[in-house]
């Protein structure tokens, strides 16, 4: 049986659920950190800060999917400036205290101003 978390509608520009339970495991689509400026949602004025807001925006899906951040097994950290590496690692780890989770960082570039996106996999249900 497969679960969609947040599918989303017909017609919208990201034609992907924000996460999917399978198996015994979550798959979270990348996401950066939330930016509305008409709203008053900036994502960060620093590259620690879009992690800190990444990561939070992670820990909400993944609670919606019946998981949490300590259940991560896997992520994947996107970043656009090599030069955001070290700070954004600094604000990384601190999400992660019992342990981190295996990770593949990769530079992208999206039509956003975003500095850095995640996905990860967790482990399906709160044990």
């Amino acid at each position: 049986m497969i679960a969609f978390i947040g599918q989303p509608g017909t017609g919208e520009a990201r034609p992907f659920s924000r996460a999917t339970v399978a198996g015994g495991l979550v798959f979270v689509s990348g996401h950066s950190a939330p930016h509305d400026p008409a709203r008053g949602v900036h994502r960060g004025a620093t590259a620690g800060e879009e992690v800190r807001n990444a990561l939070a925006t992670l820990a909400g899906i993944l609670a919606e999917a019946g998981s949490g951040l300590g259940r991560v097994v896997q992520v994947t950290m996107l970043i656009t400036d090599p030069a955001d590496y070290a700070e954004c690692n600094a604000e990384y780890v601190t999400h992660f205290p019992g342990g981190l989770p295996a990770r593949h960082t990769a530079r992208f570039g999206v039509p956003t101003e975003a500095r850095v996106a995640f996905s990860c996999i967790a482990l399906a249900g709160v044990g």
